[in-house]
């Protein structure tokens, strides 16, 4: 039954919200809402300020303007390359403009006749004078009259649920509800930050007279995150510190050195630095708990199996973890081919192993030998014990949930834990998601890999884009080609991975073995693919995304990427690192991408390889999104705030949670009671496991 004011409460199911109900309540679960808490804390993630409309008859040529105007026609124009445009006519008191949104065949259906929409974005000569929205909202019905004057609240919605009606629902309950938060900082904290109280802030947020007040709550917002997620990382960082009991390491310098003296290239500063920062970990008196990251190609591996022999120098095993089977197996290959030398061979351990296989790694791991194991989850299953391992690394880190990293770092007595990630990020982010982790950073390339050529290409150049691929493949090399989509759609004027995989066998590529790969395909034939594609039984993958993170196949050599401006800069640099990797010229190869504001995005992208500057303009310009995957059960995840933009206040954050926690480590003054409470509720499952091990 609806909710009165006296039952009201924050914890209370959404549905049960005047103006939500059963159906609604199914569709704001889409959106992370399940309680009228959750509708609280849903901000707007734009605003439209209709405190300055031009009058559709004053808007220029030339202009950046914003107007409201009612829909009186609407439609969809194809042109002769094959670009479907959305229009429409809008109408104000002053007169006429036409609005068109190139590309977006779809707003079809969630514009119609008569709908009210605020529009923004520049006036431009076709035909006469055409406004072309860089953002867009639709007020359904409402007078337009009602909206001038006033800062309208844009929120993240869901199809069946619009903007217009998020917006009315939070409107509707908010100073209900913001009544019943309580402010769980401190005041000296609030000052300290220059931020105003929770409950003003959340009204600013969701009903902001103005722009810049909306930018006061919202950094109240972000700042109690960031703060949230610095004193949580304090008192991991304290518990991870404890002196460990049973290991002692020193460097012995009979396997490292070895090793060091059998590379067939020098090793890179950053790596050298890297090594020497894990050494001293491993050797002092407390458990290496350590972040490694680097660029695609920089050099991790090796990194990695210089802290593996340092604990094999000291009679101890090693434990290498990767996300997936075809992973473990290139780990396994490259670790023997550097361990030759020395005359040792890694322990591959996979689900998939024969019996007799899988039965003679366990005694090997269970004898405490020392040695080096290589694989998958198969590592932390309750079967695989490690008679003595002394240091567990994660490969991929951020594939795998914080009970998989945990689990591993169980298996023996708290050894040293060195986790892996492939994506760069930059700094000021990485102090912030792992602040309970120490970080080394790998920004040099080795030497002699070559860099990538990578170009932009218009739609209309797609069949001499592919003939280029063929003529590749003709020199005995190989290719990806990579789709946004997996089967084609209505909503979406995209070419799918499943339809082009059928019109280039039949067409361009039909002399060329080509493979389909993408997220429905098994794992078990996934492998199969990815193995005949590195074995060269396939001279073409058309693939989504999943190869994003794959096995080296250093004969490929194209990475062609349709439809580029459906990803951001993060993943396409993860695409393209999977050529490059052969002594031959390798390029990468954007075939269309959308409007000038995509265009300029990827330029950004096509102009450095720089990893970590790609990473800082992909969090610039779309925020978190999923650059660091899926599988962070536990992990705090940031809403509101963006450590990249919010510099100065994580600086802040961590300054304030630093002195908080050296003053009450365990938050139990009386004036903390509300933000232990916080802290309890929002992050349970991150103060059960934010500390791997």
């Amino acid at each position: 039954m609806p909710a009165t004011r006296s039952r009201l409460y924050l914890e209370m199911p959404v549905q049960f919200l005047k103006g939500v109900g059963e159906r609604r309540a199914q569709l704001l679960d889409r959106l992370n809402i399940h309680t009228a808490g959750d509708l609280l804390y849903h901000v707007p993630h734009r605003y439209d300020d209709a405190s300055t409309i031009t009058p559709i008859a004053s808007v220029e040529i030339g202009q950046d303007a914003t107007v409201i105007g009612r829909v009186i026609s609407k439609g969809v124009l194809p042109t002769r390359r094959g670009l479907r445009i959305f229009q429409a006519v809008l109408r104000d008191e002053s007169g006429m403009i036409e609005a068109a949104w190139p590309g977006q065949p779809f707003l079809d259906r969630a514009i119609q006749k008569n709908d009210v929409l605020l529009a923004s974005g520049p006036c431009r000569f076709f035909h006469g004078r055409q406004l072309q929205p860089r953002e867009w909202v639709n007020l359904g019905a409402e007078d337009p009259g009602n909206a001038a004057g006033r800062v309208l609240a844009v929120y993240p919605a869901t199809e069946g649920l619009t903007v217009r009606q998020l917006r009315a629902i939070i409107e509707q309950h908010l100073d209900d509800l913001v009544a019943l938060v309580e402010e769980p900082l401190p005041d000296e904290i609030r000052a300290r930050a220059g931020v105003p109280g929770i409950q003003e802030a959340l009204r600013l947020v969701h009903r902001p007279p103005s722009v810049s007040d909306a930018d006061r709550g919202r950094a109240r917002l972000a700042f109690d995150e960031l703060f949230f997620v610095q004193v949580l990382h304090r008192r991991a960082n304290a518990t991870a510190r404890t002196p460990r009991t049973g290991i002692a390491f020193e460097v012995k310098r009979t396997l490292t050195s070895h090793l060091k003296a059998s590379l067939p290239w020098p090793l890179t500063g950053a790596q050298t630095r890297s090594i020497r920062e894990i050494f001293a970990d491993m050797c002092s008196a407390r458990r290496m708990h350590r972040l490694l990251q680097g660029d695609v190609g920089s050099g991790k591996t090796v990194v990695a199996l210089f802290a593996a022999l340092l604990a094999l120098e000291n009679g101890y095993q090693a434990a290498l973890m990767a996300p997936t089977e075809l992973l473990a197996e290139q780990h396994a290959r490259t670790l023997a081919d550097l361990l030759a030398p020395l005359g040792l061979v890694p322990v591959l351990v996979t689900a998939s192993q024969g019996t007799a296989e899988r039965r003679s790694a366990d005694a090997r791991l269970s004898s405490g030998e020392p040695l080096i194991a290589v694989g998958t989850h198969a590592l932390i299953q309750e079967r695989t014990v490690f008679g003595r391992l002394g240091l567990a690394l994660v490969d991929e880190q951020h594939r795998f949930g914080v009970e998989h990293r945990a689990a591993l770092g169980e298996k023996g007595d708290r050894p040293d834990m060195l986790l892996m990630s492939a994506t760069p990020i930059p700094r000021s982010l990485a102090l912030t998601l792992y602040g309970d982790l120490d970080v080394s950073v790998l920004d040099e390339r080795p030497p002699g890999r070559r860099p990538v050529t990578t170009v932009l290409r218009r739609a209309s150049a797609h069949d001499q884009v592919m003939r280029f691929v063929d003529r590749e493949v003709a020199k005995g090399r190989q290719g990806y080609i990579v789709y946004p989509i997996i089967e084609a759609s209505d909503k979406l004027a995209l070419k799918a991975a499943t339809t082009m995989y059928e019109e280039l066998s039949s067409g361009v590529l039909k002399d060329r073995r080509l493979a389909l790969l993408h997220g429905r395909v098994g794992a078990e034939e996934r492998d199969a693919i990815m193995r005949a594609f590195r074995d060269g039984t396939i001279d073409v993958l058309v693939a989504t995304t999943v190869i994003e993170v794959g096995i080296d196949v250093p004969n490929a050599t194209v990475m062609v990427i349709e439809h580029p401006e459906r990803f951001g800069l993060s993943q396409l640099h993860q695409l393209r690192g999977r050529v490059g990797r052969g002594a031959e010229e390798s390029f990468c190869i954007l075939v269309g991408g959308g409007g000038p504001d995509s265009a300029a995005r990827l330029r950004i992208f096509a102009d450095t390889e720089d990893g970590f500057e790609i990473a800082r303009a992909d969090l610039r310009l779309r925020g978190m999104g999923d650059l660091f995957g899926e599988k962070q059960s536990g992990l705090p995840a940031f809403r509101v705030a963006d450590p990249i933009r919010d510099e100065d206040l994580n600086v802040l954050a961590r300054e304030a949670a630093t002195a908080l926690m050296e003053r009450d480590p365990d938050l139990r003054a009386p004036e903390h009671r509300v933000l232990r409470k916080v802290l309890g509720q929002r992050y349970a499952r991150a103060m059960e496991l934010f500390r791997v091990g």
